[in-house]
């Protein structure tokens, strides 16, 4: 039987000002490993994704990711503590509690795009 295993997955986020976003994501935590040809790599402890100089406006502000987290008070307090929101005009929301069984909170980035970060409760 073949391997067929899967080692990654990583999704292409848009960017509508390439230099501004990447420097959005390093403000709140994530490394830039590598940057050439449109695309920069990101990624905080085991989680990635891919930026991409490239934007659609309907795209990117119908676009979301999830980032699951330990402790969703710490990760808002991070957020909040950067100064993303006023540097780059990024919005941050409260903290809810969800029907679903978890709290999360969402941040906006410069492109529109809606990242939910969220624990499990």
């Amino acid at each position: 039987m073949p391997n067929l295993s899967i080692t990654e997955i990583k999704a292409f986020v848009p960017s509508k000002d390439f230099d501004l976003s990447k420097q959005f994501y390093q403000d709140i935590g994530f490394t830039m490993a590598s940057d050439g040809g449109g695309v920069a790599y990101f990624h905080f402890d085991s989680v990635s994704f891919l930026l991409q100089d490239f934007c659609r406006d309907e795209f990117a502000e119908n676009f979301m990711m999830h980032i699951l987290v330990e402790d969703i008070e710490a990760w808002w307090a991070h957020i909040d503590a950067s100064g993303v929101v006023d540097k780059y005009k990024a919005k941050l929301s409260k903290i809810e509690l969800q029907p679903w069984g978890m709290k999360d909170f969402c941040l906006i980035d410069p492109a529109g795009v809606c990242w939910h970060i969220g624990q499990n409760v």
